[in-house]
């Protein structure tokens, strides 16, 4: 399936409009995790245990968004946006959201 941020896709033609569709994940990153990056906050540099769970509810939500797209009988999600918030202590959430049409 094709998935774009932009409003068109070079070299199709959108046929019709299903409609918008989303994909919502949450994730709760661990207490060792949670530890192990509080300890890359201190000494500095990135936190590859944290960049890695959001890579897989980035992965997650883009995947249902799509699939609730095909249910829908669309080939393609364009205006893809993803919005990322966390929610109490240690919860990630990621949702991407879009448009689902169809393109010849």
């Amino acid at each position: 399936m094709i998935t774009s941020t932009t409003n068109t896709l070079d070299g199709y033609d959108i046929k019709s409009y299903h409609g918008v569709v989303s994909g919502e994940t949450i994730i709760g990153a661990n207490v060792f995790r949670d530890f192990f990056a509080s300890i890359t906050d201190i000494v500095g540099g990135r936190s590859s245990s944290y960049e890695q769970v959001l890579r897989e509810a980035k992965d997650t939500a883009i995947q249902e968004m799509q699939e609730k797209a095909q249910m829908m009988g669309a080939n393609a999600v364009i205006g893809v946006d993803l919005d990322y918030e966390t929610i109490g202590k240690g919860m990630l959430m990621v949702v991407a959201s879009g448009t689902a049409v169809s393109t010849s």
